[in-house]
């Protein structure tokens, strides 16, 4: 497969993992891009030090690109964007900010840097300053998309942009790379399907959850974490949405979030007071909902954890390696573009 994301990237497919907190580990970055795709490692849970260790750990896994994620709006972002910079990173992928800065100091090295977007007016905003293509979360996706669906948000920003877009959200197989890229995506990011892989750190009991539920098995709401967020139905999930933003408990999720990122908790409840009530508020949902996502991701707990999800987790019946994935991906695509021939030949 050849497009233009294959090309200015110098990888064999077309197809990305999703950066996912506590899933996107240096050993599952590394499965995806070993067998031909970009493996994205996630930074939003990880300190400096922890950030500098995991790169370099992904390093020594695979000798083919590989991406990093940062979340500008997270409490220590731009310092630890930094070491993306200061590591020479191949990919840089950042969501909720501006990040012409990225852009600049990583182009001084040879780097590229995505921008992860949900509208045309951020998707526009992204090219003028630079990003090498965008990622377009669509309504279906797993956390963040918001109101317009993948199947038209793709063609509107390909019909807008002249940079490559990628496809994020209700993309789990074959069929779902071949309808991206007929839409006029350059490539897929997917997170849903390669949660459920071996590879995969996802506990056990949301990745047999996940092969279980269909896919209308999932909540939209921005009462999870303070912005639009799909996450999968279960009774903890109604309870959160029912409830929405918890102040005590955002205070003490807080001192986990400080210790996890190494900071100290009154240097980010101050940073937060200073920021105003607009942040802080989001901030104090993103501490709840940072917690809730952990115990789900890495306890299996199933009373108080809260999984972010797309509807593609409909599609998911195995927990295949990554490597048969992408086989199967592949073979699947291809096997469409040869019936699609002949229908319209």
């Amino acid at each position: 497969m050849k497009t233009r994301i294959t090309e200015l990237f110098g990888i064999k497919y077309p197809i990305f993992l999703s950066g996912m907190s506590w899933i996107s580990v240096p050993e599952m970055v590394a499965a995806v891009s070993n067998a031909g795709g970009l493996g994205i490692l996630a930074t939003g849970a990880l300190d400096k030090d922890k950030t500098r260790a995991y790169i370099r750990q992904v390093k020594k896994l695979t000798d083919k690109p590989f991406g990093v994620n940062t979340s500008l709006l997270l409490p220590g972002a731009r310092e630890s964007a930094g070491i993306l910079l200061e590591e020479q990173v191949p990919v840089i992928n950042f969501a909720l900010g501006k990040g012409d800065w990225l852009v600049r100091e990583a182009h001084k090295y040879g780097g590229k840097v995505i921008a992860t977007v949900v509208n045309a007016h951020h998707a526009k905003r992204a090219q003028d300053y630079g990003c090498d293509g965008v990622i377009a979360t669509g309504n279906e996706a797993a956390a963040h998309g918001e109101a317009v669906t993948t199947f038209v948000l793709i063609p509107s920003l390909a019909d807008a942009l002249e940079i490559p877009v990628i496809a994020a959200g209700g993309i789990g197989d074959g069929r779902g790379l071949a309808a991206a890229l007929a839409l006029g995506a350059d490539a897929v990011a997917m997170g849903t399907r390669f949660m459920t892989t071996k590879e995969s750190p996802l506990h056990a009991n949301f990745k047999r959850l996940s092969m279980d539920k269909d896919v209308t098995n999932t909540l939209y709401s921005t009462r999870f974490d303070g912005i639009y967020c799909r996450v999968m139905e279960t009774e903890s999930a109604h309870k959160a949405m029912k409830k929405g933003l918890d102040l005590p408990a955002a205070f003490f999720n807080g001192r986990d979030i400080a210790k996890m990122l190494n900071m100290p908790f009154f240097k980010l409840m101050i940073g937060a007071m200073l920021s105003g009530w607009k942040t802080a508020r989001q901030l104090a949902y993103f501490a709840n909902a940072g917690k809730a996502f952990q115990l789900a991701t890495e306890n299996g707990d199933t009373v108080r954890g809260i999984l972010p999800v797309g509807q593609v987790m409909g599609l998911l019946h195995d927990e295949p390696t990554v490597a048969e994935l992408m086989a199967r991906i592949v073979a699947e695509a291809e096997a469409v573009q040869k019936r699609m021939t002949a229908v319209l030949s």
